[in-house]
Parts: structure tokens; sequence; C-alpha cells
């Protein structure tokens, strides 16, 4: 059986959790528990915070916190990466799903179930296809600008739920800043009040105390408030809008809604969220593998968060991913083994039984407060200047992400960065660098360098081509041939230095081959120094290579102008005074002796 299909078949791929279970310790599990507790009290205004950001009731926040994370800490292959709802898909579900169904419904609930479904079906494919390696085509700056975008979305969605303006649910990023402005003057003052106090709360125990999340305090001191607005009223009437009862209960069994309409409705949108979810879930499991030095598997992480929410979604979880904040969090805490986060898990069941009362007091315009701050931790300025600052196309594609964000589609706005990333890279690997190169002077070198300061040969123009010779690099380096033509048209020999050459395609290997016929038929000839042995069995295998002749191909170490001298025009060489070569300083190229050089100037 060949290795591969051993590996695939091996315990350790199939239950990847026996890798590290020789790794547990008393000690080990003391740390894990710790790093738990801190978890589990994180995720509980987070996980609530993300369910109303993505229109769900608020306990499903807590359910996507809880079996997606155990399966994903078991399957992954991650030790510290913790799974669950984050800000970005929350908002991403919002915003593709509440156009088809009214937030909060049922119908809508069922949607997001089948969304979470499908998307686990595709991270799971995408793992077993061993296809890891795909993120690795998603630039960083399409993320950051696409997260950007979203950042501004989670604003605007909770512009009503901060000020009390009415703005109906689901409206565009511009349709709601248009209601915004044009009902300024409609802004409730007490809701408002909440917003500001929670929102100062939680930049003050950011500063004061980082070391607590700033959530609670924040959650705890606008709910006081609320309360205190209440008291004062006296009216007995509710003028700060809470969140009402949650549940506390286990996650309840779900099935998701599998009906044709359905599927064909979210299986576009599930494409871009396996997108997100899988660039988010393996970018921060290398991050975090590069602080412990641990080697992470793509396709492996691929498998455990498919598994993760194809699990999810028959328990009552929407699409979740790797959180940056609890990630990082669980590593800060101490956390050894994925343990830590099934522990998370279990302890946050018991939270949610102990504080679901409590839950029904939280006021709307605490966790819009709560959410601003999310959305500005989601904007990396330092590197979006860095970006406009250096780089011109990929400040065009992080434009194009950020505006298609806000003005289009969500899943759009992916594609289109994914699009625009990989226009960029093919236009770049399309233009390889094709530099003038003459004879390293110094003694007993076989090298070829750009900055001798040399002049050029009379007959032999020698060239470097650094990047592969595939079909959308074909124009730009036979213009560049075509180019010495024009140039000076003695230079019917042509020596290309091959080292940087790492492929060459069919399209390019044709245009070597016809490059030189042509110049063949010019009365000149087209060589190579240093070609990779990779390129030359492409050329070997489709008969270019009998077309250019092996004799025109020279090996690392040796001097290939001591052989092309001799093809040059003698009667060229015997009028030049530019003598570059070794060769030419005493004899012409039929082997009759050079006469002196004169002295005066050249």
């Amino acid at each position: 059986m060949p290795t591969d299909q051993r590996d695939a078949r091996s315990p350790l791929k199939l239950l990847p959790f026996l890798r590290w279970w020789p790794r547990v310790t008393r000690e080990t599990l003391r740390a894990d528990a710790l790093a738990a507790l801190v978890g589990a009290v994180i995720v509980l205004p987070q996980g609530i915070a993300f369910a109303t950001l993505a229109g769900m009731p608020p306990e499903y926040g807590l359910y996507a916190a809880m079996v997606p994370a155990v399966v994903a800490a078991l399957f992954g292959s991650s030790w510290q990466l913790v799974s669950g709802p984050t800000n970005v898909i929350s908002i991403f579900v919002f915003a593709s799903l509440s156009p088809l169904a009214e937030p909060g419904s049922e119908h809508y609930i069922r949607l997001v179930l089948t969304l979470t479904l499908l998307t686990g079906m595709l991270q799971l494919a995408m793992g077993i296809a061993r296809m890891g390696a795909v993120v690795n085509f998603i630039s960083h700056t399409v993320v950051v600008s696409f997260t950007a975008g979203a950042a501004c979305l989670i604003v605007t969605a909770q512009l009503p739920h901060f000020f009390g303006v009415p703005i109906p649910r689901g409206a565009s990023f511009t349709a709601a800043c248009y209601q915004f402005a044009s009902r300024i003057g409609e802004i409730d003052p007490y809701i408002s009040a909440v917003g500001l106090v929670t929102l100062g709360a939680a930049l003050a125990s950011r500063r004061l105390f980082p070391a607590i999340p700033y959530m609670i305090p924040a959650m705890v001191i606008g709910t006081a408030t609320a309360m205190a607005i209440e008291a004062a009223s006296g009216n007995g009437g509710t003028i700060v809008p809470t969140i009402g009862a949650v549940t506390g209960s286990l996650p309840p069994l779900t099935w998701p809604d599998l009906s044709p309409d359905a599927v064909r409705s979210m299986l576009p949108i599930a494409f871009a969220v396996t997108i997100l979810a899988l660039t988010e879930a393996v970018s921060i499991a290398r991050s975090i593998a590069v602080k412990t030095g641990q080697r992470i598997d793509g396709n492996q992480e691929f498998i455990g968060q498919g598994l993760s929410n194809i699990a999810g979604s028959f328990f009552s979880a929407y699409a979740c991913s790797g959180s940056f904040n609890r990630s990082g969090l669980n590593l800060e805490a101490g956390a050894r083994t994925p343990l830590a986060a099934v522990f998370s898990a279990l302890l946050l069941v018991v939270l949610l039984f102990a504080v679901a009362p409590l839950i029904a007091f939280l006021p709307y315009p605490v966790m819009a407060a709560l959410l601003f701050l999310v959305a500005y931790g989601l904007v990396d300025a330092r590197y979006i200047l860095r970006v406009i600052r250096t780089n011109r196309q990929e400040t065009v594609v992080m434009a194009l992400t950020f505006s298609a964000a806000l003005f289009a589609d969500l899943e759009f706005a992916i594609y289109a960065g994914v699009l625009m990333s990989l226009l960029v890279y093919l236009t770049r690997t399309s233009r390889p660098l094709v530099l003038d190169v003459k004879p390293d002077p110094s003694p007993g070198s076989y090298h070829f360098t750009a900055d001798s300061g040399m002049p050029d040969c009379p007959q032999l123009k020698m060239i470097r081509i650094n990047g592969s010779l595939f079909f959308g690099a074909v124009d730009h380096v036979q213009h560049h041939l075509e180019e010495i033509d024009q140039s000076n048209a003695a230079q019917k020999h042509v020596l290309i230095a091959a080292s940087g050459i790492n492929f060459v395609d069919i399209a390019g290997a044709e245009m070597l081959a016809r490059e030189a016929l042509r110049r063949r038929a010019l009365g000149g000839g087209l060589y190579f120094y240093r070609m990779k042995d990779a390129v030359r069995a492409v050329l070997r295998r489709g008969g270019q290579l009998h077309v250019i002749g092996e004799d025109n191909l020279f090996p690392v170490r040796t001097h290939p102008i001591a052989t092309i001298y001799s093809r040059l025009d003698p009667e060229i060489c015997r009028d030049c005074r530019v003598r570059i070569f070794r060769e030419c300083q005493t004899r012409l190229p039929n082997g009759e002796l050079r006469a002196p050089r004169h002295p005066g100037p050249d």
C-alpha cells in the first residue's frame, strides 16, 4: 500500500487526539483547567454579543462555543486553538441571510443551521482532498480589508441599539447611514447614556485593569446604569430595552433545512464562509505555532473545523471558526493541550445554567457598546497604512475588497478580493525579471553579473531570466528577446543565464524552441547556461530540446563563451574595439591572431 494511503488510514490521522494524549499529566490537567475557567468566563459575554451580531437568539452564541469547540479541539491539529463564534463570521451570517428571512425567526435559524452544515461539509471535503494549502492564496491584505469592511458593518448594525434611532434591520451600509443621519434628532438620551457609560467603563477597564476581561465589568456597570435609569423614571415602563429571557439548557438537538431551495440558496454563501472560516482558523493556528514551536497540519485543521461545524449544525450552533481573542488568551493562560478547550465548553454549560436568568436584564445598548469595541479591534490601521505607503497594487486590492464589503454582498467581497490577489500575483509572475549580464571579470569565475559596468558585445547578447516561463510570461520574455534585434540587429546570438528559471510549461518551451529557430535563421543561435534539470527534462520530453540543440546547453562551472565565440562573425570581431571576452583579446573567432590593440581612446 502506498505511504500516503497508509498515513491517511493511520489512527493518528483518524483520531488525531491520540497524538497529544500521552502528554496529558496531572500538571497539564491543572494548567488546562485554569485556562478553561478563563476561557469560559470570556466566551460568556462574547457568545451573547456575537449571537446578537448574527441575528440569532443570545443563547445560540453560547451553544456555538460548546459542541463545536469540543469537536474542533479533538480533531484539529493545533493544541491551543479555541473554536467557536467569531465576530467576522457573525456579521457575515447576518448580512448574507437577513435579506432572506427575518433575523431571529424560526425560518432564519433553520437557514443558519443549513449554512453551518454545508460549510462543515465543504471544509471536511477540502481537508480529505488535502487542500490545506489553499488558504495560502488568500492574501493578508484581503483578510485585513475585508475585516475592516465588516467592522464598519458592525457599527452601522448597532447604531439603532446604541442611540435608540429606528433603522430597519438588514439595511445596507449606505441606507443605514442615511437613515441615521436623517433621524439624528430622534436619538434617545437614556439609551445613548447607557451605551456611553458602558463604552467608558470598557475603556477604563482595559486601561486600568488589563488582566480582567473588559467585557465583564462593562456589562455589569452598563446594566446597573440602565436599572438606575429605570428606577429613577418611576413610570413602571421600559425605557432601556433588554435582551430578554435566555434558555439555560444544554444545546438542543436541531435539524437543518435540507430542502432543495434552502440548499441552493445557502451553497454560494457556504463557499464564502468556508474560505473565511478556514483562513481565520489556519492563520490563528499558525501564529500560535510560531510561539509554541508546534507543527500545524493545515489539512487536519480543515478536517477538524469541518467536523465541528457539521456537529454544531445538529446542536443549535451557527458557523464557527478559530477565535483569535480566545485562542490567544488560552495560550497566555497556560493551556498545554486541547483539553483546555474541552474543559472550557463544559464549564460554559455550568455558567449558562447559573447566569441564564440574569442575561434577561442585559440592555441592548450595553451589547452595542461592546460590539463597537469589537469592531474597533478588527481594524488593523498600522497594516493598512503600511500597504498604502509601500505597495500600489496591494492598495488597489485592499480598496476594492473594502468597498465591496461595504457596498456589495460580503461573499462578493471575499471572491473579489481573492480574485484580485490572484490577478496581482499572476501579473507579477507573468513579468519575470530580465537583466543584461556580462561575464564576471574575476579570475577563475564562472558567473555572470549585472553590475560589471562592461559594454555589450556587438554580436552576443547575454541576459538572465529570473522567473518561471509559463503561458502568462511568454509574451513578456518574447518581447525582450525581440527588443534585442531592434536595439542591435548584429546581436544574432543570445546567451541566457537560466539558473533563475525554475519552471517551464508547454507554452514557454515552444517559445524557446521558436526563438532558437529564429536565431538560427538569422545566422546566430540561442544558448543556455546553468539550465535546471527539471526545465531540461520538460524540454526533452516535449521535443523542444532537439530543436534548441543539446550542444547549446552549458552546465554549471563551464565557460560557454569559449564555445560561442568560435561561432561569431570574425569580420565584425576584426574591427571591434570592445573586446570584453578573454577569448577575443588575442584571436579572432576563426583562430586568426588578432592585431594588438592601438593605444588611444576607443
